[in-house]
């Protein structure tokens, strides 16, 4: 990791369980990530204004509840509008298939469905975030 990338884990709109988007948040924090949860039913605006005044450069959305292909895609449009389109933007939860390739269209860089081995999201999110960065100062 080229410093400690920021990232904001958020649970956006009604879903109540958020079991898995701490356990992400806990593994992100301890492979060295800063780790800035939001809480439950949060907004997108509440999302976007939360990558803003932390300074993320990431944001992985945790979704249990369908309403991703309403939720996700005006966080990443309130993220550009905002002046933060390089904020690297990542979702997991139950994400039917079909609507994977949407969500990419959409901005989301990955989507992480259950199932996904915590070290290849950590790895993942590390290696997006490096190359973001570019290579390192000799």
């Amino acid at each position: 990791m080229q410093r400690p990338y920021r990232v904001v884990v958020a649970k956006p709109g009604l879903d109540g369980h958020d079991r898995g988007a701490k356990v992400i948040a806990r593994y992100l924090r301890d492979a060295g990530f800063e780790v800035i949860y939001t809480g439950l039913h949060q907004t997108p605006e509440q999302v976007a204004s939360t990558v803003v005044e932390e300074d993320a450069d990431a944001v992985g959305l945790s979704l249990l509840s369908g309403a991703h292909m309403t939720l996700v895609p005006r966080i990443v449009d309130l993220l550009r509008q905002k002046g933060r389109g390089d904020v690297i933007v990542t979702c997991g939860g139950i994400i039917p298939d079909a609507d994977i390739p949407k969500l990419k269209e959409a901005g989301v860089a990955e989507v992480f469905t259950p199932g996904a081995p915590l070290p290849g999201i950590a790895d993942w999110l590390e290696h997006a975030l490096d190359a973001r960065e570019g290579p390192l100062a000799s």
